[in-house]
């Protein structure tokens, strides 16, 4: 089978991060094309990809690919993504789908008529540790789960006029940014949400117009509860990236942070998995040629996707009018 010939339109920030999935993939995809509105920032991409069509203008390379991978401030993944759907491209686009509902039902609708893949980008499902941790809770491995806690702390600092300070451009806070990854993970992992509450505060992240740190509790229908915290503006931290299962027969603990996965009960501790950083990248990338391949559908597709977002935009609403959110009755299996 011939090569999937990919642009990536963004080569900053995010975009930066995708380079060793060509590498490791280079059997299946060939990154023909680098685009940025900074004609130096393609040119850098190039440099590693010899032959590779460096363009500052997406229109430019869409007659000479099959798929695209977007990399771009959120305000823009919308107008992108569909000029490259309605080119009869397939989309690998990076989270968050897009910033409004009614843009992230017209992608999916789009894709459907144009029989093309839209995939987002929501690697940590790739993530080896995460998806064992899944296949054990799934099992009952160690019991039942009663209670999934997510943590994920860092620095991230943005300059005053940067588009990711602003609340419009970035589409809210840390919550909707990063903190949509792992309200992805919770309802992967626990099921429908029935109720929850979010609390948010640019308190230590002055930089950001909406919140940069972010606590998250949902309870589930099965009576599981799922919490997240997320923060931009840690200057220490113990726990960095971190994932807790609480189940009835012990606790599964994803390290993120140092790639192990491990059992703890009763004090006693089984490691179960060590993972390579950076792998999860890769599978994710794998997984969306081969949705191109076979046709089959997205682990994070469309309206999976639009689930957490959904998810989200209650929550937003919910603690500005200072109330528990009521979840049920989202719409979660449709668009």
């Amino acid at each position: 089978m011939s090569k999937i010939k990919l642009a990536m339109v963004g080569c900053g920030g995010m975009g930066g991060t995708h380079m060793r999935r060509f590498q490791t993939l280079r059997e299946r995809v060939e990154l023909t094309a680098a685009v940025d509105v900074v004609r130096e920032k393609a040119e850098a991409v190039t440099d590693q990809f010899p032959g590779a069509t460096v363009a500052t203008d997406f229109h430019e390379v869409l007659d000479d690919v099959d798929a695209v991978l977007l990399a771009l401030p959120h305000h823009l993944h919308f107008s992108v993504a569909q000029a490259c759907l309605e080119a009869g491209k397939h989309v690998l686009l990076e989270k968050p789908m897009a910033n409004y509902e009614v843009a992230c039902k017209e992608l999916i609708q789009t894709a459907e008529a144009k029989k093309r893949v839209l995939m987002i980008a929501y690697c940590m499902r790739f993530h080896p540790l995460v998806m064992r941790m899944k296949e054990l809770l799934d099992q009952k491995t160690y019991g039942d789960v009663f209670q999934v806690s997510i943590w994920t702390e860092q620095l991230t600092r943005y300059p005053e006029d940067h588009w990711a300070s602003s609340k419009e451009r970035l589409g809210g806070g840390q919550l909707f940014s990063h903190g949509c990854h792992y309200i992805d993970l919770l309802l992967w992992f626990l099921g429908r949400p029935i109720k929850g509450m979010h609390m948010g505060t640019n308190l230590g992240t002055p930089w950001m117009e909406r919140e940069g740190t972010s606590n998250v509790t949902l309870e589930f229908e099965n009576g599981r509860l799922g919490y997240h915290f997320g923060t931009w503006g840690a200057r220490g931290s113990r726990l960095r990236y971190a994932i807790h299962a609480h189940c009835t027969e012990g606790m599964i603990e994803a390290d993120i942070t140092n790639g192990r996965l491990v059992y703890i009960h009763r004090g006693e501790e089984t490691v179960l998995l060590d993972a390579e950083s950076g792998k999860h990248t890769e599978n994710e990338m794998a997984h969306f040629l081969d949705c191109i391949e076979t046709g089959q559908q997205p682990l994070t597709d469309g309206i999976g996707s639009l689930q957490g977002l959904r998810v989200i935009w209650k929550l937003y609403e919910a603690e500005n009018e200072g109330r528990i959110a009521d979840l049920t009755g989202l719409g979660l299996d449709e668009v």
